[in-house]
């Protein structure tokens, strides 16, 4: 009889120890935490006509010439006109790459005053203006050679506005690039710096509608 119950009396005890082992394994992993990093990878952006995209400045098409390089491009003040409140500017970008070399879509635009600070700028695309209302197309650029947009604005004062700032620099940012350009001009454009721009194109004259105006 004794014996019966020192052995169920030592059951007993390793059964109590194996619990207390395992009651303090759980509480020891709940306190420890396996940190993984980020990942830092994010996905391309959405491709729209002239939108930067993370691809187009290193992607060629198959047999086709690159997107044009920004540092290789210049931009430059055309040709301007202006009627009735409305002014027209053409900007050239020429290239200075060794080969032909594409663009195509919208560019971007930041007016800056003469110190280099960032004036107010509004971009719009395509617009209702004739000259800005063309379809995007992709043009390509021997080298020395240039492509154009056209940009229009408002220089008559909206709403509360008794003035409209002048830019003394615009930079120019190409279709599909991440990198911009800077062009002398002074731009005067109303309602918060609304400026209306084209796709780029080829001109093969100045006498047609979406071609750039006689200097």
């Amino acid at each position: 009889m004794m014996r019966t119950r020192t052995a169920v009396l030592v059951v007993a005890v390793g059964l109590g120890a194996v619990a207390l082992g395992a009651c303090s394994s759980g509480s020891s992993s709940s306190t420890t935490t396996t940190s993984t990093a980020a990942s830092a990878t994010t996905s391309p952006p959405t491709s729209t006509p002239g939108a930067p995209s993370a691809s187009s400045t290193t992607t060629t098409s198959p047999g086709g010439p690159n997107q044009c390089p920004t540092p290789k491009l210049t931009a430059s003040v055309y040709g301007s006109s202006g009627a009735a409140g409305t002014i027209e500017v053409t900007m050239a970008l020429t290239s200075a790459a060794a080969s032909s070399c594409t663009l195509g879509g919208y560019p971007g635009l930041q007016m800056l005053n003469a110190a280099g600070t960032a004036l107010p700028t509004t971009v719009v695309r395509k617009g209702n203006y004739p000259f800005t209302a063309m379809a995007p197309t992709v043009v390509t650029v021997a080298p020395g050679q240039a492509v154009y947009f056209n940009l229009g604005y408002s220089d008559v004062p909206s709403g509360t506005e008794t003035s409209c700032p002048t830019s003394a620099t615009v930079q120019v940012t190409p279709p599909n690039s991440y990198t911009s350009t800077p062009v002398s001009a002074q731009l005067s454009p109303c309602d918060n710096g609304s400026l209306t721009v084209s796709p780029v194109f080829a001109a093969t004259g100045p006498s047609a509608q979406t071609r750039a105006p006689v200097h």
